[in-house]
């Protein structure tokens, strides 16, 4: 019998708390409130993958019911975009997803009202982002970072600080600063509007809805750790809020740069209360936030294990991104830290060791005519088996792997075959005589075309095709570079992949 993922959240109870703390706190200004969006506005996959049950777009859907009172800022670093950093989830640079988000949002009802570049300094790659956007008809700002920044508050609160950057025009009350990840800008960009607004004698103030850190979860929970293992490359780290402890005698997790930003938004509201200015009285930067995730928590041992596997596979996914080049060493060694502090090793992850095996089953077969690298690949099936895949003349270990993975799905035999002769004779074809490839072997999209167009006359292939939607949530891992190719295929399937990233014969880097 199939078996799903087990659920740890409740979204709807989720989205009822978070909708009361949002709607209270806008209560709470004058004007305007600029409300600094962290984690990801749209299809935020980390969440959904520690809080099993989560909707990753429950965000947007809080926004769309008050689309008539809200305006949008999206926040990129020209840093980012000129080192080409890579977004995980999605697999592509920052300046496309920026564009991709600013797409889906338009799609849903929510244009973005303006980009703001952060970090500016003429970067091309940001101007070739700046130029795209405008064509697309959004303002666009950019901002130069600020000397000292954040911690020279005198100078950051000055007009040769903040009141050197442009102020970013918005019309609604409700004005939502988001960004392409962690290091966007985003608080800054908030913090800058404040700045100008109180200059002008507008009455306007801050606030954050940040999922993670869950300020009200231990330091060491998992799921609390799991969010500085997908910030290890920018060494953020959590901590216990210590304005807050001194406050109000209550332990609350927060992170490294609201702590050290406290400060700044400090001086800020000192600025506008002496002024007759409206704002409450935040004392901590606990106090800034709407966060009511832990109340949607339903099930604490399900959300313990989630935030434990998350941890692992950010692991392999910056060993991955040093690998092939774009990320430091040392960011792979603050993330084996993290894995030792909640006990974990990269072989905990389940599918790591049988993939491993795999591997080493395909090097034995070398006698048997086989030439080609030595890979393997195992997928974690929703009822805990698991199933291996390793290359083959005929199929690639990961496109293996997930035929297999469909034959139990579908209680086909290992042994029936699948996919048409005649079918993968044109398919090897037209890659060597069309396309010029010199490789026989189907990569898992192939696999996949070739298992569709068999299902028309093969009912054991028309089977395995209907169980393909069964994949989505499912574990895997393999022991090579993915393809382009295999990487799109399997985020669309729904695939939580990691890899060791050995290289192979003509092997293929990350993007």
């Amino acid at each position: 019998m199939l078996t799903r993922r087990p659920v740890g959240f409740d979204n709807e109870k989720y989205l009822r708390a978070q909708s009361e703390a949002i709607l209270a706190r806008v209560e709470q200004f004058g004007q305007k409130l600029y409300l600094e969006f962290g984690g990801k506005l749209l299809f935020d996959l980390h969440a959904a993958r520690v809080l099993p049950g989560y909707d990753p777009n429950v965000k947007v859907q809080l926004l769309q019911r008050l689309k008539d009172r809200i305006d949008i800022i999206f926040c990129v670093s020209a840093i980012d975009i000129a080192a080409g950093r890579i977004r995980g989830d999605f697999g592509m640079t920052y300046d496309l997803a920026t564009l991709r988000t600013l797409d889906d949002l338009r799609e849903r009802g929510l244009p973005v009202t303006a980009l703001c570049i952060n970090r500016w300094d003429g970067q091309d790659a940001a101007r070739t982002l700046k130029n795209r956007v405008e064509a697309r008809g959004v303002p666009v700002y950019t901002c130069r970072s600020i000397a000292g920044y954040p911690h020279d508050v005198d100078h950051i609160c000055s007009p040769q600080g903040y009141g050197s950057n442009p102020y970013i025009e918005t019309t609604r009350p409700l004005v939502v600063v988001t960004g392409a990840g962690p290091g966007s800008g985003k608080m800054a960009t908030a913090l800058q509007q404040v700045w100008h607004d109180h200059r002008a004698g507008r009455p306007s103030g801050f606030s954050k809805w940040e999922t993670f850190p869950i300020w009200d979860l231990p330091l060491d929970h998992p799921v609390n750790v799991a969010y500085e293992a997908a910030t290890v490359d920018l060494a953020d780290f959590n901590l216990v809020d210590p304005y807050h402890l001194e406050a109000y005698g209550v332990t609350s997790i927060n992170y490294n740069r609201d702590v050290e930003n406290f400060p700044i938004l400090k001086a800020l509201i000192d600025g506008v209360q002496s002024s007759g200015g409206r704002f409450p009285r935040f004392r901590s930067p606990t106090d800034m936030g709407v966060n009511s995730a832990s109340q949607g928590i339903v099930d604490d041992t399900v959300v313990r294990e989630a935030g434990r596997q998350e941890i692992v596979r950010r692991y392999f996914r910056h060993h991955w991104e040093v690998t092939v080049g774009i990320e430091r060493k040392e960011t792979v060694e603050l993330a084996e830290k993290l894995m030792q502090r909640v006990g974990l090793t990269p072989e905990g992850r389940r599918t790591v060791l049988p993939a491993r095996q795999a591997a080493i089953e395909a090097e034995r077969e070398e006698g048997k005519g086989y030439k080609g690298a030595f890979c393997g690949a195992a997928i974690e099936l929703p009822s805990g088996e698991v199933v291996t895949g390793k290359n083959s003349k005929l199929l690639y270990s990961t496109a293996a792997a997930v035929i297999n993975a469909l034959k139990v799905l579908a209680g086909i035999p290992h042994g029936i075959d699948l996919l048409s002769p005649l079918v993968i004779r044109n398919m090897v074809r037209y890659k060597n005589e069309v396309l010029g490839e010199s490789s026989d072997s189907l990569d898992i999209g192939e696999a996949l075309a070739a298992l569709s167009v068999s299902a028309a006359h093969n009912p054991a292939a028309e089977v395995c095709f209907e169980m393909l939607p069964v994949l989505k949530e499912c574990e895997m891992h393999m022991t090579h570079l993915p393809t382009t190719s295999d990487q799109e295929v399997l985020r669309k399937l729904g695939i939580m992949f990691t890899t060791d990233a050995r290289h192979t014969p003509g092997g293929f880097f990350l993007r």
